[in-house]
C-alpha cells in the first residue's frame, strides 16, 4: 500500500477563478455516475489504500462537490484527484456508461489554470517532461550518453552510481532499459512485400521511437510483410498526449494540428494512420473532438477515423501467418490505452496466438494499471511504485519468460521492476514478437537466452 503522499499539501492561489472551477463540463455527466461501486475493483488506488476518496465514484463525488461550491478544492481533495492513474479502468467495468474520462479532465484543466502542470513534480522534471519527452531527436540526444555507455559494457556501473542523484533524477534514470540501437532514419515510402493489400502511415511517436526503437522497425518490416505500402511522414510530431492529460490543452491542439498538416497530404489516399503505442492512441483518435473548433475540424475528424493500432489493423487486415518458432511461455499485460480507452482487448492475443512454440498464460490482474500512466509515475511516484511491484509480482507468479504490452510505459514501467528479480525475462512489444517469427531473427540477448533449455 502506498505510504507515502506525491502531492505537495501546498494552498491553492486565492483568485477569482476558484470560484468558477468545474463549470467546463457538462453537469449531467457528474449525474451518470449512480454510486453503484462496481467499478471500485478495477481501480488501481483503491485497490491499493481502500479509501473511497480515491475511487472513481468518490473522485466524481469531490469534483462535483467542488463545481457546486459545496467543497473547497483544498490540498486534501486535490491529493485525492491526483492520485487518479487516468487509466479508464472504471469505464470499462461501468454498467451506466459513465465517462469518467471526461469528468477527470475537467479537474486536469482547470487546475493548469491555478498551478503548474504536473505540480507535484520538481521543475527539473516538467521541464523533461514537456520540453524534453515529447520531441523525438531531443529525447535521442539525451539517451545518446546513456546508449554509448551501455553499449560498451558500464550499463551497470551508471545505473549503481544512480544512487548518487537527487531522488527526482534517481527515480527517472532507474527506468531507463537497456537502450537499442538506433535505426537512424528510415525511407520515406517502404515498398510491400508480394502484391499490395494497402497503403498506410506509419506514426512514429517520441519517447517510444527513444527508448525502443527497434519496435518501430518491427512495426515497419510487419507491415510490409503483410503487403503494405508504408508512408512515414517527415514533419510528424509528438501525439499530445503528455500535454492533454496534464490540462494543457492548447500545446495538445498545437500538436494536433501539426499532425494533420503532416498527414493530410495522402490522407485520401490511405488506407490507416498506424500507431503501436496504446498511450498515444486514445489522444490521435480523439483529435476530431480536440480540434473541433479549429480551422483543422475536417482533416481533423478525418484523421482521428483512420488511426488504428498496429494489432486492430492487422486483424482487420487478416495477418500473414508467422513460421518461425518461438519456443517461450509469455504473458500478456493489457495497456491501459487499449483496453480501456480504445476497447481492444483480443488483437493482441491474437496475434501472439499465431505463432508457432509460443505459450500465452493468464496474467492475474491483468487489467489491472502497472503503475506507469504517462508521466504518473514522475509525479506520483510511491503509488507508482507500489503498483508496478505489483504487476511485476504478479508477472513471476506465472511463470513466464517473456511478457507483451503494447505501450512504451508500461514496457519501461514493467521492465523498471522486473529488473530487480528477473533480469533475464523478455520485455518487449507483441510486434517484435511477432517479427522474430516473421524473420527468424532473435536480436534481443534476452530473447536468446530465454530460448535456451531451462
Amino acid at each position: 500500500m502506498a505510504t507515502t503522499a506525491d502531492t505537495p499539501r501546498t494552498p491553492l492561489p486565492l483568485t477569482p477563478a476558484t470560484t468558477r472551477l468545474g463549470q467546463n463540463i457538462d453537469y449531467e455527466l457528474f449525474m451518470d455516475c449512480v454510486h453503484c461501486g462496481l467499478c471500485l475493483g478495477s481501480c488501481p488506488t483503491y485497490v491499493e489504500t481502500g479509501n473511497e476518496n480515491d475511487s472513481p465514484r468518490g473522485r466524481i463525488y469531490l469534483w462535483r462537490a467542488v463545481a457546486d461550491g459545496r467543497l473547497q478544492l483544498d490540498a486534501d481533495v486535490r491529493y485525492h484527484l491526483d492520485l487518479c492513474l487516468e487509466c479508464r479502468g472504471c469505464e470499462t467495468a461501468c454498467p451506466s456508461g459513465v465517462q469518467y474520462g471526461q469528468i477527470i479532465g475537467s479537474y486536469k484543466k482547470d487546475l493548469a489554470t491555478l498551478l503548474p502542470p504536473a505540480s507535484s513534480a520538481t521543475a527539473l522534471q516538467r521541464w523533461m517532461l514537456f520540453n524534453l519527452t515529447p520531441y523525438a531527436f531531443r529525447m535521442r540526444l539525451a539517451l545518446a550518453p546513456m546508449r554509448l555507455l551501455q553499449g560498451i559494457g558500464l550499463g551497470s556501473v551508471i545505473r549503481g552510481l544512480g544512487r548518487f542523484l537527487p531522488r527526482s533524477l534517481r527515480l527517472m534514470q532507474e527506468i531507463v532499459p537497456d537502450l537499442e540501437p538506433h535505426y537512424g532514419r528510415l525511407p520515406e515510402v517502404l515498398e510491400p512485400i508480394g502484391p499490395r493489400r494497402a497503403r498506410v502511415a506509419l506514426f512514429l511517436g517520441c519517447a517510444a521511437d527513444a527508448f525502443f526503437p527497434k519496435t518501430n522497425l518491427a512495426t515497419a518490416r510487419v507491415l510490409q510483410q503483410n503487403g503494405c505500402e508504408v508512408w512515414i511522414p517527415r514533419t510528424q510530431v509528438c501525439c499530445g498526449a503528455l500535454h492533454y492529460h496534464a490540462g494543457l490543452v492548447d500545446p495538445a491542439r498545437r500538436f494536433a494540428e501539426a499532425n494533420c498538416a503532416s498527414f493530410g497530404a495522402k490522407l485520401d489516399n490511405i488506407d490507416a494512420i498506424i500507431n503501436n503505442a496504446g498511450g498515444c492512441g486514445p489522444v490521435l483518435k480523439d483529435y476530431g473532438h480536440l480540434l473541433e473548433n479549429s480551422s483543422e475540424a475536417a482533416r481533423a475528424a478525418v484523421f482521428a477515423k483512420k488511426v488504428r493500432d498496429i494489432s486492430e489493423f492487422l486483424v482487420e487486415l487478416g495477418p500473414v501467418k508467422p513460421t518461425h518458432a518461438l519456443p517461450l511461455k509469455a504473458t500478456y499485460h493489457d495497456a491501459c490505452g487499449l483496453i480501456h480507452a480504445q476497447k481492444i482487448r483480443q488483437p493482441p492475443r491474437k496475434l501472439l496466438e499465431m505463432i508457432p512454440g509460443l505459450e500465452v498464460v493468464p496474467l492475474q490482474e491483468g487489467e489491472l494499471c502497472c503503475g506507469a500512466a504517462g508521466s504518473y509515475n514522475v509525479t506520483q511516484p510511491a503509488m507508482a511504485h507500489d503498483l508496478g511491484a505489483r504487476k511485476a509480482q504478479n508477472i513471476l507468479a506465472t511463470g513466464a519468460q517473456a511478457v507483451f504490452a503494447g505501450n512504451v510505459g508500461c514496457l519501461l514501467q514493467i521492465g523498471r521492476h522486473l529488473r530487480e528479480q528477473r533480469p533475464d525475462i523478455w520485455v518487449a512489444h507483441p510486434i517484435d514478437a511477432l517479427w522474430a517469427s516473421y524473420s527468424g531473427e532473435m536480436p534481443d540477448p534476452k530473447l536468446r537466452s530465454a530460448l535456451l533449455p531451462r
